[in-house]
């Protein structure tokens, strides 16, 4: 992606905005935050494909009519959030950036374009304010990671991560999702789970994830989060290895991870820290084996860390468990705060705060 425009704040009045994908998980998250952190909002349009045109959705009390999205659907639109795919966004951003709109598009499409910022704002904020018309929201599991990583890298150099993915049909969207109850209620009832939305069923089951595996060995969603760690913590050499799995979990992905230091880091201190770091909670009670779980973080902003504990085989290295929401924080929630930064341009980037409501799923 290239664009010889520049502007990185969004209007100081209501918006016009537009939800691509609008019908789906992410994109129905959207239009709940776009209410709850009372985004400033004239007009709103709802696009997805011919499909679903002509559906109705209500927001905040009104009834709003799907469009199918087409050239001119972008026409005096100041913020696009997409959520419908990368060959989508790959064709429609740009269309609305030359229409004079800001694009925040949750898909990989433009995730490591040089040109383009990818940005989770309790990381990097300052990097939303230097686009040229698109801004890429990280992947899930690459969000949550980093929110763990980097008040640690703050305080003592990262050397290695090692970490492991329990991802939660949430991540395969709205129709995966409910396959996973179905199929459960399949094999509760006696039946065979036959999936048709993911490779294998998901109920009572779990299998290494589904994204095309690549020469290396490993598949395109573990190096989405090293290629994307190393561009969101400005550290090209980090060096990560993840091992991604897709479990029967409706809705929370969750992550084991190990950080390896350049010097020993004191478990007190990392847990202070962490304690205290923006998006995050700290959830761990050693004397009742009570940690994070999924149900925890479900249809809430904030991150959930604990088990934070030194590394028996390494004196450099910090073990610790997080889990968070996948559809919230690891998609829509981060796109929002995105927008929010661009509102305050003329403030010094802070990260909006994360809301203490828990939501229905």
């Amino acid at each position: 992606m290239s664009s010889t425009a520049s502007f990185p704040s969004l209007p100081n009045r209501p918006l016009t905005v537009a939800v691509l994908g609008a019908t789906g998980a992410v994109g129905q998250e959207l239009l709940e935050l776009l209410a709850e952190r009372q985004v400033p909002i004239a007009e709103l349009r709802l696009l997805a494909s011919e499909r679903s045109a002509g559906r109705q959705l209500v927001w905040k009390g009104r009834e709003l009519t799907i469009e199918a999205v087409a050239a001119g659907s972008f026409e005096g639109v100041d913020l696009v959030l997409a959520s419908a795919g990368g060959s989508i966004s790959r064709r429609w951003a740009p269309v609305a950036v030359a229409a004079g709109a800001v694009v925040i598009d949750n898909s990989s499409a433009f995730r490591l374009d040089p040109e383009v910022p990818l940005v989770v704002p309790e990381v990097n904020p300052q990097a939303a304010l230097e686009h040229q018309g698109i801004i890429a929201n990280p992947n899930c599991t690459t969000i949550l990671l980093t929110l763990a990583l980097a008040p640690l890298q703050a305080r003592r150099p990262i050397r290695r991560v090692v970490v492991s993915t329990y991802q939660s049909a949430s991540g395969a969207g709205a129709r995966a999702m409910e396959e996973l109850r179905t199929l459960s209620r399949t094999v509760l009832d006696g039946g065979e789970p036959l999936s048709e939305v993911l490779p294998h069923s998901l109920a009572f089951n779990l299998f290494l994830h589904n994204s095309p595996l690549q020469p290396s060995g490993y598949c395109e969603e573990e190096l989405k989060m090293l290629h994307e760690t190393r561009k969101i913590m400005a550290l090209p050499q980090l060096r990560l290895t993840a091992t991604c799995v897709r479990v029967p979990v409706l809705r929370a992905h969750s992550e084991a991870v190990n950080i390896e230091f350049e010097q020993p880091f004191p478990v007190e201190e990392a847990r202070a820290l962490l304690a205290v770091a923006p998006g995050v909670e700290l959830l761990e009670d050693f004397a009742a084996n009570r940690f994070p779980m999924p149900t925890d973080v479900t249809g809430r902003d904030p991150v959930a860390i604990g088990r934070i504990r030194q590394d028996l085989s390494d004196p450099n290295a910090l073990e610790l468990w997080l889990c968070g929401d996948q559809i919230r924080k690891g998609a829509a929630l981060n796109a929002v705060q995105i927008a929010e930064l661009l509102l305050k341009p003329a403030q010094p980037a802070q990260v909006p705060a994360p809301s203490a409501a828990r939501g229905a799923v």
